[in-house]
């Protein structure tokens, strides 16, 4: 099933149809890679049979694909690139489930109040593409009822002068398209003021691994 707001945003422009196939052809060789394959196992980690999933700026849906090769009963993408979108729906039918996904195209933030809350939230390097990280990650951790994962750029001097000059192309370039770091803590304290525990932190040079867990009542 989909969705798909008309309108052609920073994001369709920046994440095209050929981003979107050379996307889905590594993934199809290689599977998720990296801290992507290790979100994807801290939030099936002790079974997730049943559970639903929420995939937030899914791209071809590595997540959501393999959690729901996991035994997750169902899944909501939403992804503000349309060409995403048509490939991680492309691979869901080629997997055999595209029955248990709903693809939604446009902003979340915009479009949260049409989404229901899911077992496991996953936002794998989305905050990083987003301005109001307040307002993604605050809306997306009112629909975690169980685990909430993300990847996304270190808070450290190498990451900013990274984004730094990627923005450059793209001023250069004319995208209105930019990139954003944003503050370790500041994540931190708005996924605990919605009640969720980290319960994992891991790093690579650019990139960090976090997972929050909603304690039971």
């Amino acid at each position: 099933m989909d969705c798909c707001s008309p309108g052609d945003s920073p994001f369709d422009r920046q994440f095209d149809a050929r981003h979107a196939a050379q996307h889905l052809r590594a993934y199809r060789q290689k599977g998720p890679v990296g801290l992507t394959r290790a979100l994807i196992e801290a939030l099936a980690a002790g079974g997730i049979d049943g559970h639903t999933v929420l995939d937030i700026g899914g791209g071809v849906g590595a997540v959501h694909h393999e959690l729901l090769r996991s035994g997750a009963a169902a899944a909501v993408d939403v992804d503000a690139s349309r060409a995403y979108i048509s490939v991680a729906r492309e691979e869901a039918e080629r997997q055999g489930h595209a029955d248990r996904v709903h693809y939604l195209a446009g902003d979340f933030v915009a479009l949260a109040d049409e989404v229901g809350p899911a077992d496991l939230v996953a936002l794998d390097r989305v905050i990083c593409c987003y301005a109001d990280m307040a307002a993604l990650v605050g809306r997306s951790a009112t629909l975690a009822r169980r685990r909430y994962g993300l990847v996304y750029p270190r808070d450290s001097w190498l990451g900013r002068v990274g984004v730094a000059f990627l923005n450059a192309q793209l001023r250069l370039s004319r995208s209105s398209f930019r990139a954003y770091i944003h503050r370790t803590a500041e994540v931190d304290a708005i996924l605990a003021a919605h009640g969720l525990v980290k319960r994992l932190h891991r790093t690579t040079l650019i990139w960090q691994l976090a997972l929050y867990e909603r304690p039971a009542a």
